[in-house]
């Protein structure tokens, strides 16, 4: 089919590098004579009508922003078939035929059900800092957030060595191990405790008393958010009451979302902006932009609608025996 509009949209969390995709979408159109309508607010922006025509100068100067221009949400509506339905209908009423869609995996089922309800022509790019999305080693965001939290940490750690103190430094990441396993190794941190384990509070404290032991007089903990965050205050009560060891919490939190993308998250996001286009105009649909053996290729979206705790799992062993 040979397109002459498509619409594109950011959903769920913003990451760091969402507006070189954006960039990268809109160059490529224009490029091909394509036009393109930039939807604010995601799915709940579709719904209301939140349209803006981008041209050259919308992308101009932003390739080192952080966050994303058109701005997202979540929206609960869009669960519902009926909505789904309704946004099918104002797309084709503003002439766009076709979607792009960055974000995770909950945007994807999204972008899916437009397809497989409606038939309507969607891309997806993986774009969330949690790095968790089935069948991509790397999803747009990850490495700059990774980054932040490692300058964070560095700075904690000169504050715990000047005091002789323990902290525990909680991460982003949801039920992914990503961040807190890449910051943990990168940081040196004494331990690392992931979502999915239950903290084995005796281990930990044991740990930190070895240490202390053989002269060290200050402690990283490096902890996965999980579901909820806040967990570290649970765990630092623990170690306070039970086994007479305090600890200070610094919970990053969304300082991890926002900043200015680094090299890596600019080039793989260009070319993924890039990809989606030339993949729309090669009928290469419903598809997502991944990375698989370190290259920008092509997936069913299919393959891409479920959470996937599966990079850097491989390297919690590293990391236990690094922290010895």
């Amino acid at each position: 089919m040979a397109f002459t509009h498509i619409g594109l949209l950011c959903s769920g969390g913003d990451s760091p590098g969402m507006n070189c995709a954006i960039r990268a979408i809109v160059r490529s159109a224009i490029f091909h004579g394509i036009q393109v309508t930039g939807i604010k607010r995601g799915y709940a922006g579709l719904l209301r009508g939140e349209f803006q025509s981008m041209n050259l100068s919308s992308v101009g100067n932003i390739i080192q922003r952080g966050g994303t221009i058109l701005q997202t949400s979540r929206s609960p509506e869009f669960m519902k078939p009926e909505f789904r339905k309704k946004a099918v209908e104002i797309l084709k009423a503003q002439g766009i035929e076709a979607l792009i869609v960055i974000g995770g995996d909950g945007s994807f089922n999204g972008a899916m059900a437009l397809w497989n309800e409606h038939n309507f022509p969607v891309m997806g790019i993986p774009g969330t800092i949690d790095n968790d999305i089935s069948n991509t080693e790397y999803t747009i965001g990850f490495d700059t957030a990774v980054q932040t939290a490692i300058e964070a940490v560095d700075r904690i750690r000169d504050t715990a060595h000047s005091h002789a103190r323990t902290f525990l430094v909680e991460v982003m990441g949801r039920n992914s191990s990503a961040i807190a396993l890449k910051v943990g190794v990168c940081t040196g941190a004494e331990n690392i405790l992931l979502p999915h384990e239950k903290v084995n509070h005796q281990k930990l404290a044991d740990d930190i008393q070895r240490g202390i032991a053989r002269g060290k007089e200050s402690s990283i903990i490096i902890v996965a958010e999980g579901p909820v965050a806040g967990r570290s205050y649970e765990i630092q009560h623990v170690l306070k009451d039970l086994y007479h060891l305090d600890a200070h919490v610094a919970i990053l939190g969304h300082i991890q979302r926002g900043g200015s993308p680094n090299a890596d998250d600019r080039f793989i996001a260009s070319q993924m902006g890039n990809m989606a286009v030339e993949c729309l105009i090669a009928d290469k649909y419903p598809s997502v932009t991944v990375v698989q053996h370190g290259k920008v290729v092509l997936t069913d979206m299919a393959n891409c609608t479920t959470k996937e705790d599966h990079n850097f799992v491989q390297y919690q062993k590293l990391a236990q025996t690094l922290s010895i």
